[in-house]
């Protein structure tokens, strides 16, 4: 304990894995040719890389709702243990366990008793996250919980992001609602067509002019982020997340992040009962839940 922000890393023949305790993120995922394929958290474009969004993905109207039984909640976008310190708490030859305990700061946040851990497992080119939530509370608990890993685009210098592009495993037919960004709230009143009969996307950075783009719709559950120029890149699979979050920064920068969400921030639609969101998740008193999803490296 007291140690700030280990680093650990998961090796096996096909890729190198490297994590932080700093968030529990992950912070480079190697193949065995030095190919980099998580973006690596420059700070004049995006200062995060893989960051675990928890209880909250997204905002809440003005940082704050009421919650359970007339408490409060108020906290920041995405949540309050991004930034915080993990505990590794074990580790094998192919996983690692990050934890980390509700504490006085998160109480005054978010008035629940919680441990929540993060579980990676490499598996051959697999990476496999797995998050679980155990309330500790004598009250039942509503969450939210989300990823936000950010990809390397393009994976060598000589390309351009315009070479990338997205493929769903499915056929799409979805339109999309507008992010407010000056809230970082939806506005789910006003949409807007996005794929029409296809399960291609072909990356642009001013996809992301205005902010994120928020998959909704989607039939399918795993996306391709590959290069049309060769066979290197990597699939999400996100079985447990009905939500999609594709974002980069408007300042043009060489990543984009797919974010699998499990519920979105406050929309237009809602009012500032938290248990009232999209698809609130619950977890009884002493209850544990899991949601995983994975990386594969093509």
């Amino acid at each position: 304990m007291g140690k700030i922000n280990m680093e650990y890393t998961l090796k096996n023949k096909q890729l190198t894995v490297v994590f932080e305790s700093k968030g529990a993120t992950l912070h480079s995922i190697k193949d065995n040719g030095g190919v980099e394929y998580l973006w690596e958290g420059n700070p004049d474009y995006w200062s995060g890389q893989a960051p675990v969004l928890f209880p909250i993905c997204g905002s809440i109207r003005n940082d704050k709702a009421e919650i359970g039984n007339g408490k409060q909640t108020s906290m920041p976008r995405h949540g309050i243990v991004r930034k915080k310190e993990f505990e590794c708490v074990k580790q094998t030859e192919n996983s690692i366990l990050f934890e980390i305990e509700s504490n006085e700061e998160m109480l005054a946040q978010y008035p629940y008793e919680f441990k929540l851990g993060i579980e990676y497992t490499l598996e051959e080119k697999k990476i496999t996250t797995r998050y679980t939530i155990e309330n500790k509370d004598k009250e039942i608990m509503p969450f939210q919980i989300g990823g936000h890993p950010g990809f390397h685009c393009p994976l060598y210098k000589e390309e351009s992001y315009e070479d990338y592009e997205l493929v769903f495993e499915q056929k799409e037919n979805c339109t999309v609602p507008t992010p407010v960004t000056e809230t970082g709230l939806i506005d789910m009143e006003h949409r807007s067509g996005f794929l029409k009969d296809t399960d291609t996307l072909l990356l642009k950075h001013d996809l992301f002019s205005v902010d994120a783009v928020i998959l909704d719709q989607l039939k399918s559950r795993a996306v391709t982020l590959k290069s049309k120029k060769h066979n290197k890149g990597i699939r999400l699979d996100f079985h447990q997340f009905p939500y999609l979050i594709l974002w980069s920064t408007a300042k043009e920068a060489d990543f984009v992040a797919l974010e699998p969400w499990i519920g979105l921030s406050t929309c237009s639609d809602e009012g500032d009962k938290f248990e009232e969101k999209r698809n609130i998740q619950y977890a009884q008193a002493g209850e544990t839940k899991e949601y995983e999803f994975h990386i594969n490296v093509l």
